[in-house]
């Protein structure tokens, strides 16, 4: 969810804020300062401070960046010709011949007619309102869209089925109840939450709360949620800490660059390029590669999908738990096999 709003003032969820300013950027050629992002686009607006206080707000439009880039979509940052080197004169901006769908994709007829009749719906959503309220912001600066808005199709992740549970629950101040699967348990258990903040990191959806099992804070992945959130009825709790959403996604970098894993690479291989793009250290002789990263499951999980592409050199932790996903794998095609 977004961070705390203005008393009175509904609360910002994270995707709409991110929705918006992809609007923003893709509504624009030349681009936009962060005061101008951070003053008129939905999820930033509704906290800028003219007044110059905007710390918090810099700060998650750093995160914002780096979560749209994650997903894809080509954000790029132009530096001023009159103020080369000044942070403060940085634009931004979607270029659209980068954004849209590649020439050699076409649609029949019949798929233009759905497309079509998606578009609609889309734009009578919940979503429409706020589109044209950024546009109409977008406007007040002298800045008019090129192209109708309703051309592009967002590329967010989809959310997990947990989000929307969650986050009435988050609004209401109401204690949930769910089973999740923690990697290395046999199956998944029930948890009884106090949902304190959703927050979207490394691409993924997680919840951070306090687990009335082990009476302290834990954070969940929305992905490990099995079956449904339900709410558990006469049970409340206090407002969470204004800054929760900061703390939390600081704790999570702070993980991330606490785990790293060194890789060999084969050369040539997607394993090389899909992952050489993480890198934050590279041996090219050796052909090995060093990277961070949060969960360790989830790592190894995608680190398995490439096979012999690439080798876990260290943590032994990731290294093992890459064997035992091949070695699974291998198991289950020779059972299918003799059967």
């Amino acid at each position: 969810m977004s961070g705390a709003s203005r008393k009175g003032e509904p609360r910002i969820p994270v995707e709409d804020r991110l929705f918006s300013l992809v609007l923003a950027l893709l509504a624009t050629e030349a681009g936009l300062l962060k005061s101008e992002i951070l003053s008129s686009v939905r999820g930033y607006a509704e906290r800028y401070d003219p007044a110059g206080q905007n710390a918090n707000l810099e700060r998650q439009f750093e995160r914002d960046k780096d979560d749209i880039r994650e997903l894809g979509i080509p954000l790029e940052t132009v530096e001023s010709p009159d103020r080369p080197g000044d942070n403060q004169a940085l634009r931004y901006r979607i270029p659209k011949g980068q954004y849209d769908l590649p020439d050699a994709v076409r649609f029949t007829p019949d798929e233009l007619t759905l497309l079509g009749l998606a578009a609609e719906v889309w734009r009578e959503a919940s979503l429409s309102a706020d589109s044209q309220r950024a546009l109409t912001k977008l406007r007040s600066l002298g800045i008019e869209p090129r192209e109708p808005v309703i051309g592009y199709a967002p590329r967010l992740r989809v959310r997990d089925a947990a989000f929307e549970p969650l986050r009435q629950a988050l609004d209401r101040r109401q204690t949930v109840r769910f089973h999740y699967f923690k990697p290395g348990e046999g199956a998944a258990r029930e948890r009884t939450v106090d949902p304190l903040a959703v927050v979207l990191h490394e691409a993924r959806w997680h919840l951070h709360g306090f687990d009335h099992g082990v009476k302290a804070p834990r954070t969940f992945l929305l992905s490990r949620i099995i079956g449904p959130v339900e709410a558990v009825p006469g049970m409340t709790f206090d407002p969470p800490p204004a800054d929760i959403q900061d703390r939390i996604l600081a704790e999570l970098d702070e993980l991330r660059l606490g785990n790293v894993a060194d890789l060999a690479v084969r050369a040539g291989s997607d394993a090389e390029v899909r992952l050489g793009k993480r890198a934050v250290l590279r041996d090219e002789d050796a052909g090995v590669i060093r990277l961070h990263y949060t969960d360790a499951a989830i790592f190894a999980d995608e680190l398995s999908a490439y096979g012999p592409e690439v080798r876990v050199i260290a943590p032994v932790e990731l290294r093992d738990a890459v064997r035992d996903r091949l070695a699974a794998v291998a198991g289950a095609h020779r059972d299918r096999g003799g059967a």
